[in-house]
């Protein structure tokens, strides 16, 4: 399969213009340590509450008229399902989504309130439920993170770092699921901005894609592994197969964090950077707080990939 290339980058940038906000790049200077700094990009402010709203807009917005008539479907734990609802109510296009009944409940209510039909299945179950629906109904399945579309429309999160980092940046830390966000970004980085590394970053109870890097081979965690992590977002199981091959060719390195790393990062950010992050979102923030030392640069961006998270569970890593 072929990566992706910068012209289907640049092509997304123009497709999602309007609809994706184009997230600053926020300078951190609570988190200065020694020679090390700190930059976000806060996709917690897009008007899903993440990132997936780029892959989404981008993959609906290139369907034909017949593809749309048809309506779409789509698995998620949450994110990706309300990108795709959000995008099929702009585009008039039926959205049926396949989530996991642990999903947060915000994300659920957040992807109905967007107009979408929403199904609760078996965590085992997500993944393929939309196959049968997609038989059954004839709609447009829209893969979470495995598609070319899908990939390039995350990679402009990479475009749009690439076009405002300050000249000494050297690294960029992604958070790491099914591989859309980080095949994108990577992929981005590397074609416009060659000499900034980036680092992959994952739960310590969901590091199928640390694993996949570190091996070579794309390997497969059990769903009762990967759901052991607060990080929701990050529970894929697996890199998808075009994903791996983005992360083979353009990513340096993988590193994870622990649970109470990613929880201290939550309330770090909400604290200090007064950004509201999602556990999944705040991986990275804890990559740099925790593992900066050992990543080598000098200076960060780092993806703050989603702010869905349950009020409950902000309230009780805020008041930890």
């Amino acid at each position: 399969m072929a990566l992706v290339s910068l012209e289907e980058l640049r092509a997304a940038q123009r497709r999602i213009a309007g609809v994706a906000v184009r997230t600053p790049l926020m300078p951190c200077p609570w988190a200065e340590d020694g020679n090390r700094r700190l930059w976000l990009k806060p996709e917690n402010l897009q008007p899903t509450g993440a990132f997936k709203i780029r892959g989404a807009y981008n993959r609906l917005a290139a369907l034909t008229e017949a593809e749309r008539a048809r309506g779409v479907v789509a698995q998620s734990s949450g994110n990706h399902a309300q990108a795709i609802a959000y995008a099929a109510q702009l585009l008039g296009i039926k959205a049926v989504i396949v989530m996991p009944d642990t999903s947060p409940a915000v994300k659920v209510e957040n992807t109905r309130a967007f107009g979408a039909e929403v199904i609760l299945v078996a965590p085992a179950d997500r993944d393929t439920v939309p196959a049968e629906l997609t038989e059954r109904h004839g709609y447009v399945w829209v893969p979470p993170y495995d598609d070319p579309y899908i990939i390039a429309g995350q990679g402009t999160v990479g475009l749009e770092i690439g076009e405002d980092a300050p000249d000494e940046l050297d690294t960029v830390l992604v958070p790491v699921s099914g591989g859309g966000l980080i095949g994108g970004t990577a992929a981005a980085i590397k074609l416009t901005t060659p000499g900034v590394r980036v680092i992959g970053v994952e739960p310590e109870l969901a590091a199928d894609a640390t694993e996949s890097f570190r091996t070579g081979e794309r390997v497969v965690w059990p769903v009762a592994d990967t759901y052991r992590t607060l990080a929701d977002g990050l529970r894929t199981p697996s890199l998808g197969e075009l994903n791996f091959e983005h992360l083979q060719a353009y990513v340096d390195d993988m590193v994870t964090v622990t649970e109470k790393e990613i929880r201290d990062a939550v309330a770090v950010l909400a604290r200090r950077g007064r950004l509201v992050a999602e556990p999944s979102g705040a991986v990275t923030t804890a990559a740099y707080l925790y593992r900066g030392a050992e990543l080598g640069g000098r200076v960060f961006a780092a993806v703050v990939s989603g702010g869905n998270v349950e009020p409950t569970v902000l309230s009780e890593l805020l008041a930890a």
